[in-house]
């Protein structure tokens, strides 16, 4: 009679030929991880410049109203107030629209700056690992044909 075949020892020793590396999936992770990081900073720098843009934009809002709602004695000068008041408005917002475009192209710059080096970095990273991957695996090849 036939024996057969033991699957699960055959795989045994299949897997124990080709051991796994886990230092490749760690360091894919801090780099990861650091990439996040950045670009979480990067994020927050944002929110915080935007943020005081609009303090200040909501700021001389409030200040130019506060110079229309003042009483007047001529009927007129309430029109021409609330065309002062326009006027500066339209001259605040595109020069605060300005600062946030600046804002945008700045992020926008450090992000694409992060992910070129990220992307280096995890090619680099790549290579090595197949490259040791490989090295390992023709060893263990060489090592299981030489039984």
């Amino acid at each position: 009679m036939t024996k057969t075949p033991d699957i699960a020892a055959m795989m045994k020793d299949v897997m124990g030929a080709f051991p796994v590396d886990t230092t490749a999936l760690n360091d894919a992770f801090k780099t990861t991880a650091t990439l996040n990081e950045k670009l979480s900073g990067v994020a927050l720098t944002a929110a915080e410049k935007s943020a005081e843009i609009s303090s200040k934009w909501q700021k001389e809002t409030l200040s130019k109203l506060a110079e229309m709602s003042k009483a007047k004695t001529e009927p007129a000068d309430y029109a021409k107030a609330m065309t002062d008041f326009t006027s500066a408005s339209a001259e605040v917002a595109a020069e605060h629209m300005a600062a946030f475009a600046e804002i945008a192209k700045s992020v926008q710059m450090d992000t694409v700056e992060l992910m070129m080096a990220a992307g280096k970095d995890m090619s680099e990273e790549a290579t090595a690992a197949v490259q040791k991957a490989t090295a390992e695996a023709t060893k263990a090849t060489k090592k299981a044909t030489a039984k």
